[in-house]
């Protein structure tokens, strides 16, 4: 079973298959949070995690793409800003929220948002260019995904 765990003040636990939620007001919007993978399948050459806000007024409005990552246990927090992150394989960064950087839960004016972190494990490295966007990323995922991962979340 491959799910996603992820820790900042508290441990909350995710499998894949079974949606649970829990409070996200630790995450910051500028600092993505440390995510711990479990039961990744052997054959698996990448990761990417999508982001996306479902309680946004634009359906699933994206916040965050991020592909080929390398297949870790974790993934760490704190990825800096920029199309390419050198520390992390040269992971790349689309486009989320107009940039190619992390852009956290952070709802107007107090209001409670529900959030998706979608965590893929892929049979392959994507040739995308950092201007793609969720959608690119999606069809590029076609066919590659051998296992997906999803944390929901409310932001208070």
């Amino acid at each position: 079973m491959f799910g996603v765990d992820f820790w900042e003040h508290y441990y909350a636990s995710f499998r894949l298959n079974k949606k649970e939620e829990a409070p996200l007001e630790h995450l910051t919007l500028a600092v993505p949070t440390l995510f711990g993978l479990e039961g990744l399948c052997a054959g698996t050459l990448s990761l990417a995690v999508i982001l996306d806000d479902m309680g946004h007024p634009i359906p699933a409005y994206n916040h965050w793409t991020i592909w080929n990552l390398p297949p870790r246990p974790v993934i760490p927090g704190g990825i800096p800003p920029g199309e390419r992150v050198e520390a992390l394989g040269g992971a790349v960064q689309g486009r989320g929220y107009g940039r190619n950087r992390y852009r956290g839960p952070k709802p107007p004016f107090h209001w409670s948002h529900l959030y998706h972190f979608n965590v893929y494990a892929l049979d392959c490295v994507l040739g995308l260019p950092p201007t793609a966007r969720k959608k690119d990323l999606l069809a590029a995922m076609e066919g590659h995904i051998l296992q997906n991962a999803l944390l929901t979340g409310h932001y208070r």
